[in-house]
């Protein structure tokens, strides 16, 4: 009789453990895009190393393949074509800019603090001598940096959505649960669902115009114009999602939920959204994307500071670097939109259960 070995034993315990573990970080790198990681870590463990490789390959060594083809591609292609501007801009050019971007808003910054030294110290002087009474203190007007203008957009994005959210969930509820709700909503949605943010734009301008006389109160008119023009383009996907995930839930529970006596409140709470909540995410994801897209037409003409602001400045500037500064901008809209979908793919994953987990 072979005597078994303890030490193999724990050896095999451990292997397990750990493989236990990746399984589980796979989860989160599939949310943060970094699937790639779960073969590089197998196959530092030991499993199966050939097949962890041809995994990696799949995952990492084609994506990069890919982009370094296309930045071949752009190098070469870009400086035979020429426009009002001169030549197309490749990497190097944009990444140039870039880095003089990021060192225009170091400078800022530099020059807003040297504003708010010189004033303190000002004031201080003025209350050492007895000049209490003439001390004031002013904001720093400065050109916005870069950064702050891509925090604008994002601040923007978020109130819109948010706005959009609040009024579309309740709205998907009512039109899941009553088929005289969905009657009444489905005509609304087919209707306003396809129009273009150029459409709403100048009635959203028109309105706030009116109803918001100044820019003095808690936002400005540009905040405001961009942000209501991604609500009332971003809603419309969260809407139907939520419609079709309350719609869809198994009738049994429905019936159960009949038997109990459960009021609307509680019917909702305990049935409804934790049953509908997959559809409601994936509808929220969508509307986000759709709300970061339109953001940029919005802030191009309602001139809100943000990044459609800096392409439409750039492009009416028309100096030799604009171009490139717009691409830039171009990178940095899709890799925010990339990082907003991860965000909203990762409170899916944590508020919902799927097959993901």
């Amino acid at each position: 009789m072979t005597a078994i070995d303890p030490i193999s034993l724990d050896r095999d315990a451990r292997r397990a453990r750990l493989f236990t573990r990746i399984n589980k970080l796979d989860n989160w790198f599939q949310v943060l895009g970094l699937s790639w990681m779960t073969p590089v870590l197998k196959a530092v463990a030991g499993d199966n190393p050939k097949a962890q490789l041809g995994e990696i390959w799949r995952l990492l060594g084609v994506p990069l393949l890919a982009i370094a083809i296309f930045l071949g591609a752009w190098a070469n292609l870009a400086p035979k074509v020429q426009t009002s501007l001169g030549a197309v801009p490749g990497p190097a050019q944009v990444w140039e800019q870039a880095v003089n971007l990021n060192e225009d808003a170091n400078r800022a910054r530099e020059k807003e603090a040297a504003f708010y030294e010189r004033q303190d110290t000002r004031n201080a002087k003025l209350i050492a001598d007895g000049q209490a009474d003439k001390v004031k203190h002013r904001t720093y007007t400065g050109k916005p940096t870069y950064y702050q203008q891509i925090w604008t957009s994002i601040k923007t994005v978020f109130f819109g959505f948010m706005i959009a959210s609040v009024i579309a969930i309740p709205l998907g509820i009512a039109a899941g649960l009553s088929a005289t709700a969905n009657a009444a909503l489905n005509p609304l949605i087919q209707i306003f669902k396809p129009v273009s943010p150029l459409a709403w734009l100048p009635i959203v301008t028109m309105i706030v115009s009116a109803v918001y006389a100044s820019n003095d109160g808690m936002f400005s008119k540009s905040f405001l114009i961009s942000a209501i023009t991604v609500t009332l383009c971003s809603l419309w996907p969260t809407l139907i999602n939520t419609a079709l995930g309350v719609s869809s839930i198994d009738k049994d529970l429905v019936s159960v939920s009949r038997v109990l006596k459960m009021n609307t409140w509680t019917k909702i709470t305990k049935l409804v959204l934790p049953s509908a909540l997959p559809l409601i995410f994936t509808g929220l994801r969508l509307s986000l994307g759709v709300g970061w897209m339109v953001l940029i037409a919005a802030e191009m003409l309602a001139q809100n500071p943000g990044l459609g602001k800096f392409v439409w400045d750039e492009f009416q500037n028309g100096s030799s670097q604009s171009l490139a500064k717009i691409m830039v901008a171009v990178f940095t809209i899709g890799i925010i939109g990339f990082l907003l979908d991860r965000v909203m793919y990762a409170l899916q994953s944590m508020f919902t259960f799927s097959a993901n987990r």
